[in-house]
């Protein structure tokens, strides 16, 4: 309760982002009781979060779930008495979704895996069966060294990875001492999804490279007929941590099948590989791109201001997820938390000065598509990256200029965004934002 307590207070008593206020505001003790009863004694989060996770489930960018949940939202926020609720689109791309994926072991010994296939990579013309061989394909020597040496295997990309005893559980709260260190301001290194630790420079040049001969390696694996490719899960316990892979391009050959595997399982087999093992494995993969519309979405809504020309108070959340899972933390939980804050003001008949206007973002796990296209559309602009850059995501290109303002560049204040896992809000993340922090 205390996360979406924290963020409709919030809202309520956001500051701009230009200037401070030079006298303490009054605080309005009367209506800070009754949103905290609505949030303790009428709270429709769980409903929310359920709905999100346990009905519509995994929500993919692209995906049939995905638009099905940004349809709902839409409705959602409506039925609360939102105004302009919509959805704003951008271009995507294929849209992908899996039933089923079955991978058993089926010599030296037989073993059902636990497996998961990445998104936008095709399935299996039912079952199908190959040989194991482990093979580093890292670079164009490489890839010579192994031409004509792959047709019909399953492709193991990486060696074993180590695998530590737990010495801590999967789920932890902060501590006191770890809540001081969030505090203390560190020198970061460029962040970017996927991206190195804090505090270790982001590499744009060997991303960029690594990016680049993903579509090399592509190729290569069509015309060496490789059955499928099967990479180590970078979790341990049996838990599967899956991406993308392939192509959203309508126009490009996505590949062989690609395979996430669990660690253990990925380990024995590599093990018996090394030990000169012949290993065969049985995969049945059912997958399907969809074509029939390749946008992307963004859900909006909003309680529009008292003021004349009111400024904008932004709150939002990714609505999309990977497939593997409900996509509960990452980030329906923040998505619910953001639409009852929303919800709760409105329950309340609160008439704010601000317009307060809530996103529910797509494709921000494939790199902030929806905000950067929401940003673009109402907020700023920046020129088309050149040529030899539009191949590449956005998020690993520079900053190009000058920068080109919209109207309610002028009138937006600030924008809180919630993706940040489960447990209370301990603070903020100015994310080195400088007008944020003063």
């Amino acid at each position: 309760m205390t996360r979406r307590l924290a963020l409709v207070l919030a809202l309520c008593g956001s500051w701009s982002t230009v200037t401070a206020s030079a006298h303490e505001e009054n605080v309005d003790y009367a209506t800070v009781a009754r949103i905290r009863e609505e949030a303790f004694s009428n709270s429709k989060v769980m409903e929310t979060l359920s709905r999100l996770t346990d009905g519509i489930g995994p929500r993919l960018t692209g995906s049939p779930q995905y638009k099905k949940a940004h349809d709902w939202t839409r409705e959602q926020l409506e039925s609360w008495g939102l105004q302009s609720a919509h959805l704003e689109s951008w271009e995507f791309g294929r849209g992908w979704s899996y039933e089923a994926a079955s991978v058993r072991m089926i010599a030296p010994s037989v073993a059902p895996l636990i497996a998961v296939p990445k998104a936008w990579t095709p399935g299996t013309p039912g079952a199908v069966k190959g040989k194991v061989v482990k093979a580093k394909l890292e670079s164009e020597a490489d890839l010579e060294k192994w031409k004509g040496k792959l047709a019909g295997v399953v492709l193991f990309t990486a060696d074993a990875r180590e695998l530590k005893a737990p010495d801590k559980a999967y789920f932890l709260r902060y501590t006191d001492q770890e809540l001081d260190e969030l505090a203390q301001f560190s020198i970061p290194g460029a962040q970017r999804p996927g991206g190195p630790p804090p505090g270790v420079p982001f590499d744009r040049e060997a991303a960029m490279r690594r990016f680049r001969f993903q579509p090399v390696l592509r190729k290569f694996l069509i015309e060496e007929k490789v059955l499928a490719t099967v990479e180590p899960s970078d979790r341990d316990g049996g838990i599967v941590r899956v991406g993308g892979g392939g192509s959203r391009e309508k126009k490009e050959d996505p590949g062989p099948p690609a395979l996430v595997l669990a660690a253990e399982h990925y380990n024995r087999i590599c093990r018996l590989i090394d030990k000169k093992q012949e290993v065969e494995l049985e995969l049945d993969i059912k997958a399907q791109f969809h074509d029939e519309d390749s946008l992307g979405y963004n859900t909006i809504a909003e309680i529009p201001g008292t003021d004349k020309n009111p400024e904008i108070v932004m709150v939002g959340a990714h609505l999309d997820s990977w497939h593997a899972g409900t996509g509960a933390t990452d980030n329906a939980a923040g998505s619910a938390v953001a639409m009852e804050a929303v919800r709760i003001l409105k329950a309340l008949d609160i008439k704010p000065k601000r317009t307060i206007r809530i996103g529910l973002w797509g494709g921000e796990e494939q790199g902030l598509l929806g905000s950067r296209a929401y940003v673009k559309a109402h907020f700023a602009s920046r020129p088309e990256p050149p040529e030899g850059q539009r191949d590449i995501p956005s998020y690993m290109r520079p900053p190009s200029g000058p920068l080109t303002v919209k109207p309610d560049h002028a009138k937006f204040s600030v924008y809180f965004n919630l993706d940040n896992g489960t447990g209370k809000i301990r603070g903020i993340y100015a994310q080195g934002n400088l007008a944020a922090d003063t």
